[in-house]
């Protein structure tokens, strides 16, 4: 008895195995095989202009049954993932195409000519016709589909698509960072305009209308030294500026002093000139005001630099008035010669006082060791040295004659029958003779011996000799040092020559205002950028 096949129903699986067959009724079944799971293999697509080779009827909606069958079988054992039949499904409804399943959703797209499984935006698989007809009436419909709009369905109260709103939100998104950003740019101009534009442009404002226009007057001026013929070699290769920068470097410590300023003040009215009601109220003094205010003012306003290459003072002094500024920087010029004069003398002085006191000391060591070589001299013979040179020959003498006579007794002596008288008188001459020698010894015991002896006095004597040859070698020296030191002194008299005499400007010099605005602007600038980077590390450390 053989039965009818019943008609295969096909439904949407997630999973990319194909749903079994049903087996014929009455028929037996044979044994399920194991699920082969088929590796994906790459498709060669068609063009889309092209017709496939699967699509063998002519017309794609009206296939004969053996033929969609045949199409899905081939379809089903290549072995799609659910992903891929689920994208075949959307581009299939966006292409009015009325797929009842999702293999026929791939067979129908590929007799079409169109790729399923190319990669696009998701956005683009919406249908862009809205008003798209739904299939018709009897057509088996397959999950999941878009619903088409305009259509109240349920469970969902949605008018849009999950796409749509999606791109809405999106929108949404993009028009508040937009709205957020032009937010944050108003606040960084309020922020700029009341922090840096505003200051600067006040700042302008003051340089171009209200400064008073201030005159420099400049000027340039030497501290040299005498030329000096002597000197050593390594001096010779040396600037004369470099000799003299310390006084240059002392004139310029006293120009910018406050005592200059009250000199000034007192010869030429530094405080009257700059408490005129003429100069704007920043750049004016207050009438009667102090030292140390007035001295601010002077600070700013004389400008002196030394320059140690070539030992050249430059000022620059600025006043309201070209012919005032003339008169100041021509009083600070006699200041400095002044200043230099004093310095020069003051170090002449006491080079040749410091000689001259030398000098002297040595005249009177010297004085003082001849005195005491003339009083040693009258207490004693003229010549000690003399006597005691004549106590030794005498002595010399006497021992030479007894010598003799003692010889001559001995000799008389060893006679046998000797003349009596004769041996009497050698005996006498002997004694007379040993007693002139011990009163000549004795003479010279008390010159050598004792502190009045003669040999103590001729010491003392040497000594003072001594004493007055150091001293007059001393006084030579001191002279000669007088002397040098004079010399010394006039080559190292310091003077000061005008280079640059101070000329009366036409144009004022200050204020530069596109200089300062600029310098204004860059000033705020850096203090803005300073308290915002501060307030950011604090607002960061706080917040983590």
């Amino acid at each position: 008895m053989t039965t009818k096949p019943k008609a295969k129903k096909f439904r949407v699986r997630r999973s990319e195995t194909p749903p079994a067959q049903p087996a014929a009724e009455g028929t037996a079944q044979p044994a399920p095989q194991p699920a082969q799971q088929p590796r994906p293999r790459a498709v060669s697509l068609p063009n889309p202009g092209q017709p496939t080779a699967q699509a063998t009827p002519a017309n794609p909606a009206q296939p004969t049954p053996q033929g969609a069958e045949a199409a899905i079988d081939a379809i089903k054992r290549e072995g799609l993932t659910g992903r891929q039949l689920r994208m075949a499904r959307r581009m299939a409804q966006k292409n009015n195409l009325a797929p009842t399943s999702d293999y026929d959703a791939v067979r129908l797209l590929r007799e079409a000519g169109i790729d399923p499984f190319q990669r696009t935006n998701m956005l683009d698989l919406m249908p862009s016709d809205k008003t798209a007809t739904p299939p018709a009436k009897g057509s088996k419909v397959q999950l999941p589909q878009t619903m088409p709009m305009g259509k109240e369905t349920l469970p969902s109260t949605e008018t849009m698509s999950p796409a749509e709103m999606r791109a809405l939100e999106i929108g949404e998104i993009q028009k508040d960072i937009a709205r957020r950003r032009r937010r944050r740019l108003l606040l960084l101009l309020a922020r700029l305009s009341a922090f840096v534009f505003l200051p600067t442009f006040f700042a302008g404002w003051y340089f171009y209308s209200m400064a008073t226009p201030m005159y420099s007057t400049k000027s340039a001026f030497l501290v040299q030294q005498a030329d000096s013929a002597g000197g050593s070699a390594l001096g010779g290769l040396l600037p004369a500026q470099l000799n003299s920068n310390q006084d240059a470097i002392a004139v310029q410590d006293y120009l910018t002093s406050k005592d200059a300023m009250i000199r000034l003040d007192n010869d030429v009215g530094f405080k009257d000139h700059f408490s005129n009601t003429d100069i704007d109220p920043i750049q004016r003094l207050d009438e009667n005001p102090s030292n140390e205010k007035a001295y601010k003012v002077y600070k700013k306003f004389v400008k002196i630099g030394y320059d140690p290459t070539e030992g050249s003072i430059r000022m620059e002094v600025s006043a309201a008035d070209p012919e005032i500024a003339t008169q100041f920087s021509k009083a600070l010029i006699s200041y400095a010669e002044q200043r230099v004069d004093d310095l020069s003398q003051r170090k002449r002085k006491d080079q040749l006082r410091d000689a001259r006191n030398s000098l002297e000391t040595a005249k009177e060591e010297r004085r003082n060791a001849q005195i005491d070589l003339v009083r040693l001299q009258e207490s004693t013979v003229l010549d000690p040295e003399g006597v005691i040179a004549s106590l030794r020959q005498q002595i010399t003498n006497l021992e030479i004659q007894l010598q003799e006579k003692q010889l001559q007794l001995a000799a008389l002596e060893d006679n046998s029958r000797p003349n009596k008288a004769r041996v009497d008188g050698v005996r006498g001459d002997v004694r007379r003779l040993q007693a002139a020698l011990a009163t000549q010894r004795a003479r010279m015991t008390e010159a050598t011996a004792g502190e009045e002896s003669l040999a103590a006095k001729t010491s003392q004597i040497q000594i003072a000799q001594a004493d007055l040859a150091a001293a007059d070698l001393q006084m030579q020296t001191s002279l000669q040092t007088l002397k040098q030191t004079e010399l010394e002194a006039n080559r190292q008299v310091r003077y000061l020559t005008t280079s640059v005499d101070p000329v009366s400007a036409q144009d004022p010099s200050y204020p530069r205002s596109f200089e300062n605005t600029i310098l204004a602007f860059l000033i705020f600038s850096g203090i803005y950028l300073m308290i915002s980077l501060t307030a950011s590390i604090l607002r960061e450390q706080v917040s983590s």
